[in-house]
């Protein structure tokens, strides 16, 4: 007889389309990168202005400069909090953290309690448990860091606690984790201008969608059976079951993680002052610390923080940009 099942083949692409577990994302690769510093920094979205750029570009032979307009998101950075750092060792199950050190209590702001209760510094026992430890066994280092959006245009007191992966030999990195830890790190320490970056961000939500909206199918002909915004079949006769993954149905639309390769950093700079409208941005404020400039669009809506990562694919690429002149009025 023949066989009337065969396992699930092929790329589910973005399925499941459920929600994020999270508001903001966790980074969950890195790039290989020989220096010992940290792969991503992380910021909030404030808006959009769009820039006058001028590019280079060769007609019969001859070099000559245009005029072009490119859009570019906002991002404030506020520098981030070391507040610990983490070692992982390498098992036949993947990686697993084995030691966890965190800053003194000077060193930690107070209201990092409020995202983690009951939180105490172990510092002094984590360092001779540190001590004992067997080097070889560490296979990554990373830091864990706490936002300052209190420094931010937003109002909000909680910080977000995510981990970054450090670069380099391990011997380099847990040299630049201990140098680190309990101070401040700041977003010109890590990126250039001109460097392609990764955004990794939680989409805009947008509740419940049926599948024509939510898959672009086309709606039934006026004569169609029960609905018009539904698809015809759900699969073929004979199954008995819905194969997951195949059929458009209605669902969660948007609040999902993804990720935009190859972001071109425009401008880093320490005075927000200088990018604000009159009256801030709409739906978020005043730009008040550091803030970078990245070329196109960026997933999520304002306020929500946005992870940026070394380019996965091209981690060395720096184009310098030539700006003009930042318009700031109109995309608010």
């Amino acid at each position: 007889m023949v066989k009337d099942s065969k396992p699930l083949a092929g790329s589910r692409a973005f399925w499941p389309r459920k929600r994020a577990k999270r508001i903001y994302p966790t980074i969950k690769s890195y790039p290989n990168y020989d220096k010992a510093m940290p792969l991503a920094f992380a910021g909030y979205k404030a808006g959009m202005v769009h820039v006058i750029e001028i590019r280079k570009r060769k007609v019969l032979k001859k070099e000559i400069e245009e005029e072009y307009f490119v859009p570019a998101t906002v991002i404030e950075v506020p520098p981030l909090k070391v507040i610990g750092i983490r070692f992982y060792e390498l098992t036949i199950k993947g990686y697993r953290s084995i030691l966890d050190i965190y800053a003194k209590d000077e060193n930690i702001p107070k209201n990092l309690k409020r995202k983690i209760t009951n939180f105490k510094s172990n510092y002094d026992e984590a360092i001779k448990e540190f001590e004992k430890l067997d080097k070889s066994k560490i296979k990554k280092v990373r830091i864990v860091v706490a936002t300052q959006p209190w420094l931010a245009g937003i109002k909000k007191k909680k910080p977000e606690v995510f981990e970054i992966e450090i670069g380099g030999k391990v011997e380099d990195a847990i040299n630049y984790a201990f140098n680190v830890l309990g101070k401040e790190i700041k977003v010109s320490e890590i990126f250039k201008e001109g460097q392609l970056v990764d955004v990794i961000a939680v989409t805009k939500g947008k509740g419940t969608a049926g599948p024509v909206e939510r898959f672009g199918v086309k709606e039934q002909r006026r004569k169609a059976t029960q609905r018009i915004r539904h698809v015809g079949s759900l699969g073929a006769q004979g199954v008995g079951r819905v194969l997951p993954g195949r059929v458009p149905m209605q669902g969660q639309l948007g609040f999902q993680r993804r990720t935009e390769l190859n972001k071109r950093i425009l401008k880093i700079s320490s005075n927000g002052q200088e990018i604000n409208p009159k009256g801030g941005f709409s739906h978020y404020g005043l730009v008040r610390s550091d803030y970078i400039l990245i070329e196109g669009s960026v997933p999520g809506p304002k306020k929500r923080l946005i992870m940026i990562r070394f380019a996965i694919r091209n981690p060395k690429i720096i184009i310098p940009p030539n700006i003009k002149e930042i318009v700031i009025t109109g995309y608010n």
